[in-house]
């Protein structure tokens, strides 16, 4: 069927990748004519060694930075808006992300609020819009997950409400230059790169089978389903495999550049709000949900569910549509287990907790884009089946 519904794309992100591209970022910085930088960046980048990389690139081109090191696991409010404040008493010229997605996020939003006024609360998605650009930012990602260095969205944590929510959907958001160095990742946790590549597939396969998707977005997400396929495995097994790792760093980039403007689907809608609920590590949580949502969302879009088997290498050979589909799902339930993605039980929750958890996920926006109509009913019944499958891996 031909789409009347008017589709755009704009990416205003310069990218900028190779094996030690971080040593580029004190010349990416002065093109930019950035000369105090706030440095948006978490105390594990600071006690990995990267930080001083960072700071030794950028003094290099005569850039001074400021930095801000309080960044942590699914940014606050508050955190973001004592960033803003730093940012302006400083005076700074510009931001640099050193992280993961809360560092990334984080510094969208310092530049969201510095670029108004107010508090990062006020810009919700749906609320106050992004008139300006925010100041010129380099992201510099030392994970291979949320795509945040490409993306048009920060995703900021109200403790009050308890749930976290979506600034941007507008090239107005996005980091002006994305250094990607795959060597940044080499040094992450097992854990942490499985969590945070299952998140890139995550955004591959909502963003291919949301009802937002168009020709671009389409082309990135299956080369981004292709490479975690091959080389997830592998950089969970060895973490200096520097092939693994660069196609990993690859395939976060492309399944960033999915999102376009638009949002994912059910699976992000469960794990934001949720993640809201319990301070669980974003990547895991998406991970243990993407399985369950693909099984119930598999009906909607069969046709783009047996495409995602073709890229996820599987044999579709001499079987029907249908089969190759629910492939495709088993492929995610196998790759959960294979990198060893903890039970809902281990991140935090608790079953009593699924009606409310459920009815959250029906009130977040991104349900509109879903392939299959899905509501608190629904949500429940995934939900039931997330926590089924943490008891089949003892957690």
């Amino acid at each position: 069927m031909l789409e009347h519904t008017l589709r755009s794309y704009q990416s205003p992100t310069r990218l900028v990748q190779r094996l030690g591209a971080i040593r580029e970022l004190g010349n990416e910085a002065a093109l930019l004519g950035i000369r105090r930088p706030l440095l948006v960046t978490d105390p594990g980048v600071k006690a990995a060694g990267l930080l001083d990389t960072a700071l030794e690139a950028l003094r290099g081109s005569d850039v001074e930075p400021v930095v801000f090191d309080r960044v942590r696991a699914n940014p606050p409010v508050d955190l973001v808006d004592e960033g803003a404040a730093e940012y302006r008493a400083q005076g700074c010229d510009g931001l640099v992300a050193i992280g993961g997605g809360s560092s990334m996020d984080t510094a969208k939003g310092i530049g969201v609020v510095a670029a108004h006024d107010g508090s990062i609360l006020d810009y919700e998605w749906g609320h106050n819009p992004i008139k300006n650009r925010i100041p010129p930012m380099i992201a510099v990602p030392t994970t291979a997950g949320t795509g945040s260095e490409v993306t048009l969205w920060a995703v900021i944590t109200d403790p009050k409400r308890k749930i976290k929510y979506n600034v941007g959907g507008t090239p107005n958001i996005a980091s002006w230059v994305a250094v990607i160095d795959p060597e940044l990742s080499v040094k992450l946790p097992a854990a942490v790169t499985a969590g945070t590549g299952m998140d890139a597939l995550a955004h591959a396969v909502e963003c291919y089978t949301m009802s937002y998707h168009q020709p671009f977005t389409d082309a990135v997400a299956l080369l981004a389903m292709e490479y975690v396929a091959r080389y997830l495995r592998v950089a969970f097994s060895q973490a200096e495999n520097l092939q693994a790792r660069y196609h990993m760093s690859a395939a976060a980039m492309l399944a960033g550049l999915a999102y376009g403007t638009d949002s994912a689907g059910a699976a992000h809608a469960m794990s934001q709000t949720a993640g809201g609920v319990h301070d669980a590590p974003h990547g895991a949580l998406t991970a243990r949900l993407l399985g369950p949502v693909m099984e119930y969302n598999h009906a909607g879009e069969p046709e783009r569910f047996a495409r995602m088997a073709a890229a996820f290498g599987l044999d579709t050979r001499g079987v029907s549509m249908w089969r190759a589909a629910e492939m495709a799902v088993e492929y995610v339930h196998q790759l959960t287990k294979d990198v060893e993605i903890p039970g809902m039980q281990a991140l935090g929750f608790s079953e009593d907790e699924i009606p409310m958890l459920a009815d959250k996920a029906a009130a977040d926006p991104q349900s509109i884009g879903n392939p299959r109509d899905v509501d608190a009913a629904a949500y429940r019944k995934i939900y039931a089946q997330a926590f089924g499958m943490g008891r089949e891996v003892g957690q």
